[in-house]
């Protein structure tokens, strides 16, 4: 991986960042540290270089094997919802570019992402290693699976849809933890949910509408 502008000129300059965190705050992100380290990480690296000048866009762009990087305002609203648990230990299932673990693991003490498709899998470790990213743990294998010698979590991201939660994920919530995750209803239509442990008993709380892409079984080496 050749040496890229971690700073960025242009469209992917600081002062473009800077307005991506003032239109996220006017969108409802009120956690300072979110908007925060989302000013100042270079989300254009975790693109093909010929998309990096639309970075900082609210909306969603393509990373190949049909898998996407979530728009901005997801990726905060989802990093809002994690670290409201105050986690020490938190799973997420599907690392894609490696975007939402970069801003995970500036915030979170301890983190573990499970990635299907091999080539993202090494992607995202090599862009992470750059910008020295050392409290995330990454893992080539089925998400569904968890990383059961792990468990138990506090918190367990889903970046995939879910048409149900996989129960080995459920099992490796901790007590009192919670799980964020897309899940699809009957009709097809996504909400985030927000699902915590209590016992045996799962509490399930819909947030707000989403778009995700579907979440998928297997490994793609």
């Amino acid at each position: 991986m050749r040496s890229p502008d971690l700073r960025g000129v242009g469209m992917t300059s600081q002062r473009t960042r800077d307005r991506m965190a003032e239109r996220l705050a006017r969108q409802g992100i009120g956690d300072r540290r979110v908007l925060q380290v989302m000013a100042g990480e270079p989300r254009h690296l975790f693109l093909d270089e010929a998309l990096s000048h639309r970075a900082y866009e609210d909306t969603s762009l393509p990373i190949g094997h049909g898998q996407t990087l979530s728009q901005p305002w997801i990726v905060a609203r989802m990093t809002e919802l994690v670290i409201q648990e105050t986690p020490g230990r938190v799973l997420e299932i599907g690392t894609g570019s490696g975007y939402q673990t970069l801003v995970l693991s500036r915030l979170v003490t301890e983190l573990w992402s499970v990635e299907r498709i091999n080539a993202l899998h090494r992607r995202a470790g090599e862009r992470l290693r750059l910008l020295g990213v050392h409290n995330a743990r990454l893992r080539l294998a089925d998400g569904g699976h968890g990383w059961p010698e792990a468990a138990p979590f506090a918190v367990i991201l889903l970046t995939a849809c879910a048409s149900e939660l996989p129960m080995p994920l459920l099992a490796q919530l901790a007590d009192g933890g919670v799980i964020i995750a897309p899940v699809a209803g009957k009709d097809g239509c996504q909400w985030l949910m927000r699902v915590r442990r209590r016992g045996d008993q799962f509490e399930k709380q819909r947030l707000e509408p989403v778009r995700f892409v579907p979440l998928l079984e297997g490994v793609i080496r």
